[in-house]
């Protein structure tokens, strides 16, 4: 295929997804006709096979091209763009490829050499890969006469008791009035969400969501035809002035929220802020989804709304995706009777069963004593990589959100402003094409801030690699 790119503008990737566009918009490119493979046009173009990859992968957002496995990329029929029924980006930048559900989509399949310093998870190397394997030997040693073949079984609805115990255990140290039958496992923390909303959101519903924050709330608010509302975000928490005027003007059936270190700033909430925003839950009659999944990442967890409220509207969240394992997925629910019995019986009526072998893995690295001293090693590895990342980003001329007083040096992400006049989703398209994934502020606006659109969020533990700051150097230029 004669591909010309001279009548392109743009970043590499967009000019080649431009070009194919106008062929199969004119019926160069017929329905079904399969495009080159990824090396034959990448040698054609004189590109890296990354770039030809993020093409395609933007027509296939697009509904223009289908991916087939083992098959390659083909065109779509005719009318496929346009008959999707639910669209979990509304923003602009989904027609330009710039957006969650793509970032996630990057990060999942990069290949050995591709950085992701936009990614949220650990690398694999930080993880106890070893423990892991351990406890899968045990578990399948055990005698089946002796465990009652649960490894085979669906399990109770509410998970597996054991885990449950530890974890009640767990949330009391944090004064928060968990039971074990007040508490529900799930299959990770995004089931958990995807539980809440589904329960507490009928379409054209309002939730409340910070902004800039994590952005898998705005596409399950989404998924259930809900609206996000922006609530601006300060270094010490929700700015509640708006969040006030928010809630009279739409009347929020729900507000989703991270505890302790908030995603992606690193923002903690103050005594004082958290008491008055349970004030306004109460007085606006919405009840908040608070995400608790960096506990560990905090050598001194902080106040969580689950104490203060005694497990009234908040209901609390959490899962061990990001300090154990991404592969072995459990998360966990804890709320008031009423609310766990109907998430319960929702999560039975969707799913059925519960993950009885992961929940038992996970119940048997948390019990063996070697926990907490993980824990404490990959938060003096983050402090590390924090002190080193932020310092080799200032010298490039980014800037910290928070300033020295309010970052506690703890967690797993830096939110940093791009030097003057610099566009973050620019330098993302360009770092994409240079094998760098990169998280620009406005995936994480559910608004569309343009406040956002100049910072971009860093994984310190994906951000090691001197590769990184040569691309940026680049980009920045």
């Amino acid at each position: 295929m004669d591909l010309s790119l001279e009548r392109e503008t743009g970043p590499l990737t967009a000019r080649i997804a431009q070009a194919l566009t106008k062929r199969i918009a004119a019926g160069a490119l017929g329905a079904g006709q399969k495009l080159p493979s990824v090396r034959r046009l990448a040698d054609q173009l004189g590109v890296s096979p990354f770039t030809v990859v993020s093409a395609y992968d933007r027509l296939v957002a697009e509904g223009l091209v289908t991916a087939r496995a083992k098959s390659g990329f083909f065109v779509a029929p005719r009318g496929t763009a346009t008959s999707q029924p639910l669209a979990l980006d509304p923003l602009p930048s989904r027609r330009t490829g710039i957006n969650p559900i793509w970032m996630m989509r990057q990060s999942l399949t990069a290949g050995p050499g591709q950085l992701t310093p936009g990614c949220g998870w650990l690398p694999p190397d930080w993880l106890p890969d070893d423990s892991i394997r351990a406890a899968l030997r045990a578990l399948a040693r055990q005698d089946p006469k002796n465990t009652g073949r649960e490894l085979v079984e669906y399990g109770v609805p509410l998970g597996y008791r054991p885990l449950r115990d530890l974890l009640a255990r767990r949330l009391n140290e944090l004064e928060i009035p968990a039971e074990p039958d007040r508490l529900l496992l799930t299959d990770s923390a995004s089931q958990a969400i995807d539980l809440v909303c589904r329960y507490l959101v009928a379409p054209g519903d309002a939730v409340l969501v910070d902004d800039p924050g994590y952005f898998n709330f705005h596409a399950a608010i989404r998924a259930q035809r809900g609206t996000c509302i922006s609530v601006p975000m300060t270094p010490q928490g929700p700015d509640l002035d708006a969040l006030d005027r928010l809630a009279a003007t739409h009347r929020p059936k729900l507000y989703l929220t991270n505890a302790g270190l908030q995603n992606p700033t690193g923002a903690r909430m103050g005594l004082a802020v958290a008491h008055r925003l349970l004030g306004l839950a109460q007085h606006h009659d919405f009840r908040i989804l608070e995400d608790d999944i960096f506990r560990d990442f905090e050598a001194q967890p902080g106040l969580r709304l689950a104490a203060l409220d005694g497990l009234n509207r908040v209901i609390h969240l959490g899962s061990f995706s990001k300090t154990l394992s991404a592969a072995t997925r459990i998360g966990f629910l804890a709320a008031d009777a009423a609310t766990l019995t109907d998430l319960a019986d929702l999560k039975l009526a969707i799913s059925f069963g519960n993950n009885e072998l992961s929940a038992r893995i996970i119940h048997r690295l948390l019990s063996d004593g070697s926990y907490r001293k993980h824990v404490a090693n990959l938060r003096d590895r983050l402090a590390r990589c924090r002190f080193q990342v932020s310092k080799r980003l200032v010298n490039l001329g980014l800037t910290p959100w928070l300033d020295h007083a309010a970052d506690p040096g703890e967690g797993l992400f830096l939110w940093m402003a791009l030097p003057s006049g610099k566009k973050a989703e620019a330098l993302a398209e360009a770092a994409r094409d240079m094998g760098v994934i990169l998280a620009p502020g406005k995936v994480f606006s559910a608004g569309n801030d343009a406040r956002w659109r100049s910072h971009l969020r860093f994984n310190v533990a994906q951000s090691l690699d001197p590769r990184l700051i040569s691309v940026l150097k680049t980009v920045l230029a």
